[in-house]
C-alpha cells in the first residue's frame, strides 16, 4: 500500500517547507544561543504570515480557522516541521496546545469550547496539560496524588506536578486530578480545565533539563495547586473519564510526534552528510571516505526510511479504525521511532565531533530535549511490555 501524498498536499508541503527554510531556520542561531523568549516576538510574526498565507492550524477544522486536514496528511505536514525546533509552533500545531485542542474539540461543552478553546485555536492564548508528578511514577497513570474534592457546584484541587510544558505564560491548564479515590482505578481521576490566574495556582519554576531552564512556550514547569476552587463545569467529559480522555488524546499525538521526529532525523542526517563530504580528516581526506562514517550514514538513512513508513501505516489506520482499534501500532512506533531518533541524532554528533557539542548547530538542542522522547507519553518500557501482552494473549498467555 503507498502513502504518497496528493498533488493538492504535495504543493502544500512545498509551501510549508519553504516557508520553514527561508524564514525559521535563520532563526535558529539566536535560538539557540539565546533562548525562546529571544526570538519570541519574531515568531509572532511569522505566525501571522502563516495565518495570512492559508497554513495555520493544519490540524484543525475549517471552521475553526483550521485546515481540517485528516490525521495522514497532517502527518506529512508534522514531518516537515520537525525539521526546526520552532516549526510546530510557528505554524500554531505545537504541543502541548494541539492535543488540548483536540481534546476540546472532541470532548468539550459548548461553554468550555467558546471560554478555552476558540481563543486557544486562535493563537490568541496558549495552555498546558499537567499530569505527571515528581512524587509518582509516570509510567503508572493511575497513581495520582493531585486531588479535585468536590465541594458544592465546584471543586477544590490540591496537588503538585511538574514537567507541564509551556506553563510559563500560559492562559489555562488540563489538570489530572482524582476525583473519586474509591473508585477502580481507571476511573478515578479526571480532566479539569483550570485557568492559571486562579487564586491557589502557582507556577514554582521553570525545570532545568540538563543545564537549560528555557522559557515560555519551550520550558517545562514545576506548578502547585493549593486549594484552587474551580466549577465543576470545568471538567472535561464525566466525572472519572480522565484515563479514558488521555489515552485519547495520546493516540493521535504520538503520530504528530513520531513524525516531528522524523523530520528531526531528515535535518541532523542531512546536516551529517554535509559534514562528511566538507570536513577533512587530514589534508584531502573527508570523513565521508572513512567506512565508518558511510556505515552510521546507511543505517540512519535505512532506519529514517522504513520507520516513516511504519508511522504512516499507523496514521492510515487510526483514521480509518480510530485510536483503539490501532493501539498495537501507536504502541509500537512510539517506542521504535524514539529510538531510532536518538540513534540518528547520536550519530549525527558524532560526525560532527566537538562541533555536534555546540550550539552553533541544532544538534546538541534536540540531543538534549529529545532524549525525553523514550519517556514522555509513556516510557518505553511500559509500552513494548504492553503491546508483547496483546500479542501474546492470542498464543494463550495471559499473564
Amino acid at each position: 500500500m503507498g502513502f504518497e501524498p496528493s498533488d493538492g498536499l504535495r504543493e502544500t508541503l512545498e509551501r510549508i517547507r519553504e516557508f520553514v527554510d527561508e524564514e525559521l531556520i535563520p532563526l535558529e542561531p539566536r535560538l539557540l544561543n539565546e533562548g525562546f523568549l529571544a526570538v519570541e516576538p519574531e515568531l509572532a510574526a511569522k505566525r501571522e504570515k502563516v495565518r495570512a498565507l492559508g497554513l495555520w492550524a493544519p490540524f484543525l477544522p475549517q471552521k475553526l480557522g483550521g485546515m481540517g486536514m485528516r490525521l495522514m496528511d497532517f502527518a506529512y505536514v508534522s514531518e516537515a516541521l520537525g525539521r526546526t525546533p520552532i516549526g510546530h509552533y510557528a505554524f500554531h500545531c505545537q504541543a502541548p496546545d494541539v492535543g488540548n485542542m483536540e481534546l476540546l474539540h472532541e470532548h468539550g461543552s459548548p461553554e468550555q469550547q467558546e471560554r478555552f478553546l476558540h481563543p486557544l485555536a486562535r493563537g490568541e492564548v496558549r495552555s498546558c496539560f499537567a499530569m505527571t508528578e515528581p512524587a509518582h511514577a509516570g509510567s503508572n497513570p493511575v497513581w495520582l496524588g493531585t486531588t479535585a474534592r468536590s465541594d458544592g457546584d465546584d471543586y477544590v484541587i490540591d496537588g503538585h506536578k511538574w514537567f507541564t510544558t509551556a506553563a510559563d505564560g500560559a492562559a489555562f491548564t488540563i489538570v489530572m486530578a482524582v476525583t473519586d479515590p474509591d473508585a477502580e482505578p481507571h476511573a478515578r481521576a479526571s480532566q479539569i480545565l483550570v485557568p492559571l490566574d486562579a487564586p491557589g495556582f502557582s507556577l514554582v519554576r521553570n525545570v532545568s533539563v540538563m543545564g537549560h531552564p528555557g522559557g515560555g512556550w519551550a520550558s517545562h514547569a514545576e506548578v502547585r495547586f493549593d486549594g484552587v476552587r474551580v466549577p465543576k463545569t470545568n471538567r472535561i467529559g464525566p466525572e472519572g473519564g480522565g484515563f479514558m480522555l488521555a489515552q485519547a488524546r495520546l493516540g493521535p499525538g504520538r503520530i504528530h510526534h513520531a513524525m516531528r521526529w522524523m523530520g528531526v532525523c531528515d535535518r541532523v542526517f542531512d546536516l551529517m552528510c554535509r559534514r562528511a563530504a566538507s570536513r577533512e580528516q587530514a589534508p584531502g581526506a573527508v570523513l565521508g571516505t572513512k567506512q565508518l562514517v558511510q556505515a552510521m550514514i546507511a543505517e540512519s538513512r535505512a532506519e529514517i526510511d522504513s520507520t516513516r513508513l511504519f508511522v504512516l501505516h499507523t496514521a492510515e489506520q487510526i483514521d480509518r479504525h480510530g485510536p483503539f482499534g490501532a493501539k498495537n501500532e501507536i504502541s509500537l512506533i512510539k517506542f521504535h521511532a524514539a529510538g531510532v531518533l536518538q540513534r540518528v541524532i547520536d550519530r549525527a554528533l558524532q560526525v560532527h565531533g566537538a562541533l555536534g557539542m555546540t550550539d552553533d548547530t541544532p544538534i546538541a538542542f534536540w540531543y538534549r530535549e529529545e532524549r525525553a522522547a523514550r519517556i514522555y507519553d509513556g516510557p518505553d518500557e511500559v509500552h513494548k511490555i504492553s503491546v508483547a501482552k496483546r500479542i501474546l494473549r492470542d498464543y494463550g498467555v495471559h499473564r
